[in-house]
């Protein structure tokens, strides 16, 4: 693997708020800032220099260390966060009921019938009720000792806190001890003591908040769709509890119901059975099943089948579960569910004498797989706060355990289908292997056989490992580039003009489109569902344009494409565009590139201060000798590339690249008007 450029910009999360480019370099040694020895600093460095956040301050100063960050997906994280100490309860075996409510103010509200927040005062905050300590202080909880829970979701006493320290208004309703008790809370501080309200045979806990607009932006809300399907998943995750659902007509856009009731008995296997729905499987009936011994903890819930369809978008996909907290990142519980189904079949492969078996490896079983796993565990260990990847061992264990014995039993019961499936599993095998061999042909044979486009320079490399491909403005850069790349590592393919705009093309313009179809040859890949990373041909794709509006617009078309027609291109990291300079500035021996005006009138006042050095702009690309081209665009040492990134909240790239790209000009219009920045003082009026 080849040293990746640095640093890498996200094209995407900064579009509106863009970061300052890093400087091209001058040499190939960063430089660093001047240091005049023996002198003493300005400023001193001391203890009143040294700030002590207060309380919840932190997280309202830094939320991005505790949800995140601030997006849509850190916002609907504070549900995820209270629904977290709902299911705790209802996992524990004292609540059966959660309802969740969503007001027509935005104000969301989960209430469950569990034991109920301690009301009782502190021993260790005089003054103050435990509920309080519990709503206001930092790692505060009944879940680090395992005596009030033996498995919960919330782990570091921070969940209910974080949400009251990014909430505008936060109302806690306890039924404890007889009575109804309740206290107002904003922003992480109480609004007054705790009240004791109607004497009531009642039992349980209402949270009641509203995002702080301070924190979230302005006009900050929760989604009815998104809530509805967190709500729905964590029923589907528990048998044991009914999920009471709704929200305020006016607040849904979309097909959302405003009410309803969730209560899968069957767990994890309704789940799968409403995700696959008519699909055809390989079996008849997924492999699932539950593992709990009595008095033992630990518990694991899983749900798997085949298809040769695919689901959706996707041919694959796995979820996974640890104390009904999702982690979408996987984990060691994922690890162990792989694991146990590879020996599996494997065994099974032998038992059949099917020698072929020992082909089989883990990426084989999962490949055209649906898979739901859930685990119950004491003590998890997750990586970062939000909870996205378990790094528990335990968890390996005890699902390859879980799943060991179940998984050779449900073979051996029905011979028919364990040997389709055993069938199934080899051909993808087989089909892995001989995509590796294809791509070990050497290069010379590979474009006789694949019919490159001729205007490819390819690079010499055979293997995909450290290569990369330019994607180059017109025929001309398209010289330059061949004389500056190096030849082992580094392919050209010049692009005439601007290509086709996909958002707004049709499926027929894009398949007949000569430069698209001829890009398609040089990567090796089909468009769509067809797209396969494996197949790619260089490991970074670069798309190298002039340091021009026109050269933007291309590149824009081009990220556009690949977007559109083979995202995980994007999401694996492996689309960069590359950082040309636009301006040359020489004074004596000293020859600084500067990336555009801002950056050139930087350099004036720095580097050139008082000097009056000699500028020359680059009109393209082409205008630059292949050796400028290669120091400040191509050489891996020296340059500077943007990787171009999507956020964790895909639909919001979804809609600007509908609104810009697409066919509704009518959108780019209301984005202009409400983005741009007009120049008035300049207008003749």
């Amino acid at each position: 693997m080849s040293k990746a450029a640095s640093p890498q910009a996200s094209l995407f999360d900064d579009a509106l708020n863009p970061a300052p480019a890093a400087p091209l370099a001058q040499s190939h040694e960063p430089r660093p800032d001047p240091v005049v020895l023996g002198e003493k600093p300005t400023s001193g460095y001391s203890a009143k220099d040294i700030e002590v956040l207060e309380g919840l301050e932190p997280v309202r100063k830094r939320p991005g260390m505790y949800i995140g960050g601030t997006d849509e997906r850190a916002l609907h994280h504070l549900f995820a966060e209270v629904l977290d100490n709902a299911m705790d309860e209802a996992v524990a075996g004292h609540a059966k009921v959660i309802d969740v409510r969503l007001d027509a103010d935005g104000r969301l509200t989960v209430k469950d019938d569990g034991r109920g927040i301690p009301v009782d005062p502190h021993p260790k905050h005089p003054g103050k009720s435990a509920l309080e300590v519990i709503m206001t202080v930092l790692h505060s909880g009944g879940k680090f000792s395992g005596k009030a829970y033996e498995t919960s979701g919330g782990l570091h006493g921070v969940g209910v806190s974080v949400v009251n320290a990014l909430s505008e208004r936060v109302d806690v309703t306890a039924w404890k001890d007889g009575f109804e008790w309740r206290q107002s809370f904003s922003r992480g501080k109480a609004l007054g003591s705790i009240e004791k309200l109607n004497p009531t045979r009642k039992k349980g806990t209402a949270i009641s908040f509203l995002p702080d607009e301070q924190i979230f932006g302005e006009g900050c809300a929760f989604k009815p769709a998104r809530l509805y399907r967190m709500a729905r998943s964590k029923a589907y995750l528990f048998g044991g509890v009914e999920i009471r659902w709704s929200c305020d007509p006016s607040r849904i856009h979309d097909q959302t119901p405003s009410e309803a009731t969730f209560r899968f008995p069957n767990g994890l296997a309704d789940f799968l059975a409403e995700r696959v729905k008519s699909v055809e499987t390989v079996t008849p009936e997924p492999f699932a099943g539950r593992y709990e011994r009595p008095g033992e903890t630990g518990k694991v819930e899983w749900a798997v089948t085949w298809t040769p369809a695919g689901f959706g978008e996707a041919d694959s996909f796995m979820q996974s579960y640890c104390n009904t907290v999702p982690t979408p990142e996987g984990g060691t519980h994922e690890a162990g569910l792989r694991a146990a189904l590879t020996r599996g079949l494997k065994q099974y492969a032998e038992l059949t004498g099917e020698k072929r078996g020992g082909l089989i490896t883990a990426e084989d079983v999962v490949a055209q797989a649906g898979a739901l796993v859930s685990v119950f565990i004491a003590n998890p260990e997750f990586q970062g706060q939000t909870k996205e990847k378990l790094s528990s061992s335990e968890a390996q264990r005890l699902v390859e355990n879980a799943l060991r014995d179940p998984f050779d039993h449900w073979l051996t019961a029905q011979p028919k289908a364990a040997n389709a499936l055993l069938q199934f599993v080899i051909d993808r095998a087989e089909e892995r292997l001989k995509r590796r061999r294809d791509k070990e042909v050497a290069r010379a044979s590979a474009t006789r056989k694949l019919r490159l486009p001729g205007k490819l320079a390819d690079c010499s490399g055979q293997a995909a490992d450290g290569t990369e491909i330019f994607l180059v403005e017109g025929d001309s850069a398209g010289g330059s580039a061949k004389q500056a790349r190096d030849r082992k590592t580094q392919a050209i393919l010049p692009l005439r003009g601007k290509i086709l705009n996909v958002a707004s093309a049709s499926l027929d313009k894009l398949t007949a489109n000569k430069e698209l179809s001829d890009l398609l040859l040089a990567l090796g890949v089909q468009p769509g569902k067809k797209f396969k990373e494996e197949d790619l041909r260089y490991e970074r794709v670069v798309i190298m344009t002039d340091a021009d509006v026109d050269g933007a617009h291309i590149a824009s078309l081009l990220i556009t494409f690949f977007y559109r027609t083979m995202p995980d291109l994007i999401r694996s990291g492996r689309l960069y565009l590359a950082l040309p300079p636009l301006y040359r500035m020489s004074h004596g021996g000293k020859t600084i590139y500067a990336r555009d005006d801002a950056h050139r009138e930087e350099l004036l006042t720095t580097e050139f201060k008082g000097k009056k050095p000699e500028i020359g702009r680059f009109k393209g690309l082409g205008e630059m000798m292949p050796s400028q081209l290669k120091e400040t665009t191509m050489d891996p040492a020296s340059r500077t590339l943007a990787r171009v990134t999507l956020p964790r909240a895909e639909e919001t790239v979804e809609d600007l690249v509908e609104a810009l790209m697409g066919r509704k000009p009518e959108l780019r219009f209301r984005f202009i008007q409400e983005n741009a920045e007009f120049a008035a003082a300049d207008l003749d009026v």
